[in-house]
């Protein structure tokens, strides 16, 4: 008989997974099928696809889901929910999985913590990406020696009329600042 291990307060690390995320309980309808990974952009460059990940999870390996890269590389596309035959919300539980991450301290080593609050602060403050701004402030306060080996690139793409050095806001700001004020105090966070 297989023990999975609880925490102090009797949960599993699959019971944590499933209150983290919104429908969270069908993840334990995965039936291993593949549709998931089969359609995933970035399934190449994840240390698991997600099938393997929602293995890993009810079996109860919480450091090497969380140690894993997969949920980093989520792209937050939507194909593998669209094609899951079970409705699972596998990228909320790819959020979530982040979260957790995050909560727990285990992605320190990781960039991706990093890009993604500096992501996220720019679309909060802009409504929309700005790449320049995202380049020059993660590897301004994250990598400063990396920064000049990204020159050429940012040149080239400013060349190509691929990147702005001025960042656009969207129309409305206010009404999206106010969407992500409300969620943010909904979740829990200030």
């Amino acid at each position: 008989m297989i023990t999975i291990p609880a925490d102090k307060r009797g949960l599993t690390f699959l019971d944590d997974v499933v209150a983290e995320t919104p429908g969270g309980e069908r993840l334990v309808h995965c039936m291993q099928c593949g549709s998931c990974g089969g359609s995933c952009p970035n399934g190449p460059d994840m240390d698991h696809t997600p099938r393997t990940l929602f293995a890993l999870i009810e079996a109860g390996q919480r450091d090497r889901v969380l140690k894993s890269n997969t949920m980093w590389r989520c792209v937050s596309c939507y194909s593998c929910t669209s094609r899951c035959p079970q409705n699972i919300p596998i990228t909320d539980v790819m959020y979530a999985l982040k979260r957790i991450s995050l909560r727990e301290g285990v992605a320190n080593g990781s960039d991706a913590p990093a890009l993604a609050r500096t992501f996220t602060g720019l679309l909060d403050k802009y409504g929309r990406s700005f790449e320049f701004g995202l380049a020059s402030r993660y590897y301004l306060f994250n990598k400063p020696l990396s920064m000049l080996k990204m020159g050429p690139l940012g040149l080239s793409m400013f060349t190509k009329g691929r990147m702005s050095l001025i960042p656009t806001k969207i129309r409305q700001l206010g009404q999206l600042q106010a969407i992500i004020k409300k969620a943010k105090e909904m979740g829990g966070e200030a």
